[in-house]
Formats: structure tokens, sequence, C-alpha cells
């Protein structure tokens, strides 16, 4: 079958020794550093020849059965991702176990780190966790403020290998660990199974200049591969472009890796943007074909309205309506969920009272 070449002519990025150099070692600053020149000459050298190399994946194993190509080599990182998901794909299919719920703050504020102050976004998740934990589920809370305040806690960016060909995009993602670049300690591989193994998603964010905050946009975009990416990288021998766009032209069949999920959206701001944003996360998951809970599980709403942000905290002490919508989006997909596993599928939030009328 015929497929297009892959366009080239971008413009060069390897570096030479010396910016190599001055960027590896611009990370190791400070006094426990500063005596150690020869042990950081040594670790340059051989940081410089992994580079040269381009050594992405040091690694590998033989796929073996089951692959399309039982020869190819794969990353042992990318054969572990791939254990830990089938794993929580084992757990979340396991009928004799509780409904698990996967409550995600969207926001990087922390008192951790430069802002000093927990952010509204947490006491919104926590609001949420303990209707979650009184209705019996098993919550995992995912806190993406900690790619700002905790160390080695990445989310690298999408590379959009899904753009060239849809079976260049691997479900788990293979585009990290790039250990030639750099680009380690990503916290993806640890993140889908999260998704995977839970029935429910509710995502709590803020709004950030009329957009999702940062690591919750990275996060969405490296779950492209959940939505049609190809389960086996011995098909497309790893990166090949022309390759996987000969698989795709013969026909992909964009598997849904998390398909029928039942998911809520809390969005809040301050002023503008968190109706689009909600909008957004909302279409987003319904793209990847999980489900909205019910009416009440999708909410945007402002907080503290074009006042003070020094008040903030403040204004969301009185908010007790959103409080309790935040409650109430949190108790529709609680019994989403249960009905959902028992074989049902309707909006659940039509018992609740509403917490305002208008």
């Amino acid at each position: 079958m015929f497929a297009p070449r892959p366009r080239k002519g971008m413009p060069p990025v390897k570096l030479d020794r010396a910016e190599f150099e001055a960027r590896f070692r611009a990370q190791f600053k400070g006094p426990a550093f500063d005596a150690l020149g020869s042990e950081l000459g040594r670790i340059t050298d051989a940081a410089w020849e992994e580079y040269e190399a381009s050594r992405k994946s040091p690694h590998t194993r033989k796929a073996g059965p089951g692959h399309a190509d039982p020869d190819y080599d794969l990353a042992v990182d990318w054969i572990a991702a791939r254990a830990a998901i089938e794993a929580a794909q084992a757990r979340h299919e396991d009928r004799s176990r509780p409904s698990r719920i996967l409550l995600v703050n969207g926001s990087t504020r922390s008192e951790h780190t430069c802002p000093g102050e927990m952010s509204k976004t947490w006491r919104l998740v926590e609001m949420a966790r303990e209707v979650l934990e009184a209705g019996k589920a098993e919550v995992e809370v995912l806190d993406l403020s900690r790619t700002a305040s905790e160390y080695g806690r990445n989310i690298h960016p999408c590379k959009a290998c899904f753009s060239t060909a849809a079976a260049l995009c691997h479900w788990p993602c293979s585009c990290y660990p790039n250990y030639s670049l750099g680009q380690a300690q990503d916290w993806m591989n640890e993140i889908y199974p999260m998704w995977v193994e839970a029935h429910g998603i509710m995502i709590v964010t803020p709004v950030h200049w009329y957009q999702a905050s940062t690591p919750l946009k990275a996060m969405i975009d490296r779950l492209v591969c959940a939505d049609g990416g190809n389960p086996d990288p011995s098909s497309t021998h790893g990166k090949d472009a022309a390759r996987a766009k000969r698989l795709e032209l013969e026909g992909w069949p964009y598997p849904r890796h998390l398909k029928d999920r039942l998911f809520s959206v809390v969005v809040h701001g301050d002023v503008e943007g968190a109706e689009n944003v909600r909008r957004s996360i909302s279409d987003w998951l319904s793209f990847m074909e999980l489900r909205p809970a019910g009416r009440l599980a999708e909410l945007d709403r402002y907080i503290g309205y074009w006042e003070p942000y020094a008040t903030s905290h403040d204004a969301l002490d009185q908010d007790t309506a959103l409080q309790e919508e935040v409650r109430n989006a949190a108790r529709t997909l609680l019994a989403g969920v249960a009905a959902h596993r028992a074989g049902h599928y309707a909006d659940m939030s039509g018992g609740l009272p509403v917490a305002r009328n208008k």
C-alpha cells in the first residue's frame, strides 16, 4: 500500500560539545557540588557519550510472543509501564472490588512552594474526597501541584506522534523516558494505571488565563495515546514514521483504552473562562468515549468574582452553596459509577436537592 513519505526540513537541533556541557552542568549548582569538579567531569563525559550516540532507551529486551515482531528490542521501561497498565485493567474489571474513583487536583498552587498557601482547588478536592470515601469508594488523589513542588515530578510535553500517524502513538507512551536528551523522571507511566484502574474520574481545576492549568493540560495531551494509541511498538519498529503511516492507512482500529469510564468536571475561576474550560475538558473526555456521570457532575463557578485574590479563601468559606454543589458532583459520580457497574447508565443526579436555583 502506498503511504506518503514523512516530511522533513526543520532546522537541526544537535548541540556541539561545548553547548551540551554548559547545559548539562547548569543543573549542578551549589556548595555541595563545588568540590566535585573531577567527578562531574567524568559524569559529563558519560552524558555526552549517551547524547552523541542518541541512546534514547539504553536497556531493552526482545518483545517476545504476542507482538507483531517478537524479535524487536523493546525498552524495559515501556515493558514495565505496559505491565502496570494490564494489572490496573484487571483490577478495574474485578467486580468484587469496590468502586474506584480517581480524583484529580488540577492546580499547581501549593503551600510547599512559592505561593505559600494551599489552593482553593485542593479544598474542593478534599470536600469531594469526603463524600466519595463516605460512599465506600476507593479514592486515589492525583495531586498535580506536585509537578511544581516535588523533586523529579515531571510531565514532559506530548511530541504529537499521533499527527504523523495514529500507529506511531504507542499505548502507553514510548516517547519517554529519553535518556539521551535528559528527558527522564516522567510521571506519566505512574499516571496511566491510575486512569485505567478507575471506574470514575473527577477533575477539579482552576482557570489559568482562559485555559486549563499547565500540568493538567500536559497530562491531557499525554493521554492522547489512550484514545487510539498503538499497544504494540514492535509493529512500527519503535518510531519508524513511514512504517506507522502504512499501518494506519491499512485500516487503524483506534482502540479506546479508557472507554465507558464515568467522569465529573468541576472548574472554578475568579474573572473569566470557567465555562469554556469546563466545556473543553468535558468535550475531551467525551471524545475519548468516557461518559458524563450526570447533570450535576459538571460544574463551572466563580469564587470571589472580581474580588481581591488575598481574600479568595474567605470567599470560598462563605460560598456554602458552591461547596454543596461540589459535593453533589461527587455524589452524582459515585451513584453513576455504582449504577454503571450494575449494568445501568443514567443521570443519577435527579434525586439530589440542588444547592441553589439561580
